[in-house]
């Protein structure tokens, strides 16, 4: 239930990605201007939060995209539409905990006992939100949207370090469930709203839901000549 180690590390996440494009080999010229047509395309279309408010999506797209921003690897959090597959999350049985054990005693405990506290993943953002909105206008006079990245960076990092408490909510926990959803957004199928246009497969030479491409399995080093397919099959 606890989602995974956090980092906030850009040039790591960046050696990650170019480690895998390696060993693809798919990230290509024409493939390039491909998914920038795709994604400018979806970004037009309007998407109007069901869980959020305008102010709490402001900050889960601002967030998202310097946890996962753009670079010369691919598209950032933003134009892979993370922020829409979040708000979409909100409404699922996971975001409420419908499977989730949540019967007391409920108190601090060591980390090996995983996650403790009283929140499911609704109450952790709304808190959490809350929480940070209230932080960054103490100290930076401003909401956390409003920010340059340089200062939005300085705040993910505390709530990373976690020396930031959100009230009833750890900053530690909040980043770990932003991080956490933010990667499942821009890799998750386009289905669920997130990894627009493709992109964050496209970005990573996934082939995506074809229903064969064991040819390639073993051809290490070869580029993978397709286009990655949605479940929907929507292709790149």
């Amino acid at each position: 239930m606890p989602p995974m180690e956090p980092t906030l590390n850009r040039p790591l996440r960046r050696s990650f990605v170019k480690g895998l494009l390696g060993i693809t080999s798919f990230w290509m010229a024409s493939g390039n201007a491909s998914w920038t047509a795709a994604l400018a395309a979806e970004a037009a279309r309007p998407y109007q939060p069901i869980f959020f408010d305008a102010m709490e999506y402001r900050f889960v797209e601002a967030a998202s995209e310097r946890l996962f921003p753009a670079d010369n690897n691919g598209p950032g959090a933003k134009a892979l539409g993370v922020a829409e597959f979040i708000d979409r999350q909100m409404q699922t049985p996971y975001a409420r905990g419908e499977n989730w054990y949540m019967s007391g005693p409920i108190q601090q405990g060591p980390a090996n006992l995983g996650y403790q506290l009283p929140f499911v993943p609704r109450d952790l953002y709304r808190k959490g939100i809350a929480g940070v909105e209230h932080y960054t206008r103490q100290h930076y006079g401003k909401g956390f949207a409003d920010l340059p990245p340089a200062q939005q960076d300085e705040i993910l990092t505390a709530l990373e370090g976690g020396s930031v408490q959100l009230g009833e909510v750890p900053g530690r926990v909040f980043f770990e469930q932003l991080r956490t959803n933010t990667l499942e957004g821009a890799f998750a199928d386009p289905l669920y709203g997130g990894n627009r246009g493709l992109g964050g497969w496209s970005m990573l030479g996934f082939p995506g839901a074809r229903a064969d491409f064991m040819d390639w399995v073993n051809q290490e080093g070869a580029p993978y000549p397709l286009a990655p397919v949605s479940i929907s099959g929507e292709t790149a």
